[in-house]
């Protein structure tokens, strides 16, 4: 599990000749050089063997979860793809997903080409909340033993507290900062107590940079944050644009997911109160990964006044979203 501090952060003796000898100590022969793809709390790179295969190496970034906590990611993904869900998979060599090199866990994944999948295209947005819907038909069947679920103490309270005592945050924004953040996850946290809803497994972080377009349609990458909760979590972060857009946007996810899975329309109250927690969670993960090199280097502005002025005024739009009703869909009530 991830210790927050950063203090034993080891990825800058991730070298590539160590990369190179990590893939080779499992049978796989690079015959390119190592592409480094768009991660920061992984190290990820993609590569051709000698056999003309492009893969992707994951490196897991120490300290964040334990060995079942991603074998049980790796173990989701292979019964997903049994079920023709196109999922990327963790190889399986000798029995095992999971490797270590030299201190450093990863996996290999067959490199899933594609184009960005595009938001505002209704058809694909169709097609693919049919595979969500197909992804939570089966992840309600069992839950997750190890992965740690979606709830408002992981994402929102502890890191509100994380960042209080970081001291990340420009002294003179402090107080007006932590002020509304503490208006926002008091309100979110009503919200979401008011609701009762069945926990499943879900992707976790399905943004649409985790799925790419391909010739058969989407394919579903990065199970990283793999988590129980609410089906809706799996749903939210597509929607794009104001109200009217996203009401669309939701009815044609609906659309398709419904073919596989029943939907609790209730769950809709919960996209803000996810939203506001997302929200604290990702500027306390800035703030915990920032003695990792690539942080400071890829997010320069985190430590300026002018982002704390600015995450003041989105958790104020945040607070005001909270309070209006709930997005509904007619087909619902």
């Amino acid at each position: 599990m991830d210790n927050g501090t950063g203090a034993e952060f080891h990825f800058q003796a991730l070298r590539p000749d160590l990369i190179l000898d990590a893939i080779e100590s499992i049978g796989v022969f690079p015959e390119t050089g190592l592409l480094a793809l768009n991660s920061y709390e992984n190290r990820v790179y993609q590569f051709r063997c000698d056999q003309g295969i492009r893969y992707v190496v994951k490196f897991y970034r120490p300290h964040r979860w334990s060995n079942e906590q991603i074998q049980e990611e790796h173990d989701y993904a292979l019964a997903l793809a049994a079920e023709d869900i196109p999922i990327a998979v963790p190889m399986v060599i000798e029995g095992k997903t999971l490797f270590e090199y030299q201190g450093y866990r990863f996996g290999l994944f067959p490199s899933i080409g594609g184009r960005a999948f595009e938001v505002d295209n209704l058809e694909q947005l169709e097609s693919v909340g049919r595979f969500i819907g197909r992804i939570h038909q089966y992840g309600a069947m069992q839950p997750f033993k190890y992965r740690e679920s979606l709830t408002p103490a992981i994402l929102g309270d502890e890191s509100y507290r994380y960042l209080r005592e970081s001291g990340i945050v420009a002294s003179s924004m402090q107080t007006a900062f932590f002020t509304v953040v503490e208006q926002v996850l008091d309100k979110a946290k009503q919200i979401w107590q008011q609701h009762n809803f069945t926990s499943i497994r879900l992707h976790g972080d399905l943004h649409p940079s985790n799925i790419l377009w391909t010739p058969d349609g989407p394919g579903f990458v990065d199970l990283d944050d793999a988590r129980q909760g609410p089906a809706v979590q799996d749903l939210w972060m597509m929607l794009t644009g104001d109200r009217q857009q996203q009401l669309l946007q939701i009815d044609i996810l609906l659309e398709g997911y419904q073919e596989f899975c029943d939907f609790d329309a209730k769950q809709l109250a919960l996209i803000e109160p996810l939203r506001a927690f997302r929200m604290v969670h990702y500027n306390a993960w800035l703030a915990k990964r920032w003695d990792d090199p690539a942080f400071p280097m890829n997010f320069p502005w985190f430590g300026d006044i002018k982002y704390w002025e600015q995450q003041t005024l989105a958790f104020k739009e945040q607070l005001s979203a909270l309070n209006e009703p709930p997005l509904s869909l007619p087909s619902f009530n």
